[in-house]
């Protein structure tokens, strides 16, 4: 039996992916969250094979979410779940740990399929986000946005920079000091090409990079 834990901040949401589940006879949720604190809590001590855990809820940031649940259990299998799609966040989910990218729009077919690969401690990804991967190997790709060079600290600090958030408030939000949220300002500038704080505000509006690692 696959114990699976759901992480979302829509209760009509994890009803919804409670119901799909519910007809897969090997397959059980046994711990839902309703935001960032709460999937990190119960994560840390509920006994479960799976967490399905949504990119963008409130009270946590899903890239330390991740981060820090597989530093306290390096085996535990993350399937994080986005309405963006695969090639703005599917990467940087990878690499912080996560086993599978699956967007909300494909989840009533993909979702079981999903969370059977990733239990057996497979990786998951779209059939067509796989297919862009060999393509981009296979050709280099000479269109890479820059804001793929961004580090996912200073991926963060971009969001809450174009979510409106002063250097003060980002780090309250980060747990830094202001002098650090103004260096990862400066690299993400130079990175980015720009030179002002609405120049980063209509980037990421440009490039659809707004609501995704942003939570408050």
């Amino acid at each position: 039996m696959i114990r699976i834990m759901i992480a979302d901040d829509h209760a009509i949401v994890r009803e919804g992916l409670k119901q799909i589940i519910s007809d897969t006879r090997d397959m059980v949720v046994c711990e839902e969250a309703c935001n960032g604190k709460e999937a990190l809590e119960k994560g840390m001590s509920a006994k479960f094979d799976v967490l399905v855990l949504d990119v963008s809820m409130p009270n946590g940031n899903v890239m330390d979410t991740i981060t820090k649940l597989k530093a306290y259990k390096p085996h535990i299998k993350i399937l994080v779940m986005s309405m963006h799609p695969e090639d703005q966040y599917a990467m940087r989910v990878l690499k912080a740990g996560a086993s599978g990218y699956l967007t909300k729009e494909s989840a009533s077919d993909e979702l079981v399929r999903a969370i059977r690969k990733v239990a057996q401690s497979r990786k998951y990804i779209s059939q067509s986000f796989a297919e862009n991967l060999v393509n981009k190997l296979a050709n280099g790709d000479p269109d890479k946005p820059p804001h793929e060079t961004l580090s996912n600290r200073e991926y963060q600090v971009m969001e809450k920079i174009a979510a409106g958030l002063a250097v003060g408030q980002i780090a309250d939000a980060l747990l830094l000091n202001s002098r650090t949220i103004s260096t990862y300002r400066t690299r993400i500038l130079q990175k980015l090409h720009l030179k002002t704080n609405a120049d980063i505000v209509h980037y990421a509006i440009s490039h659809h990079l707004t609501g995704g690692f942003e939570t408050e």
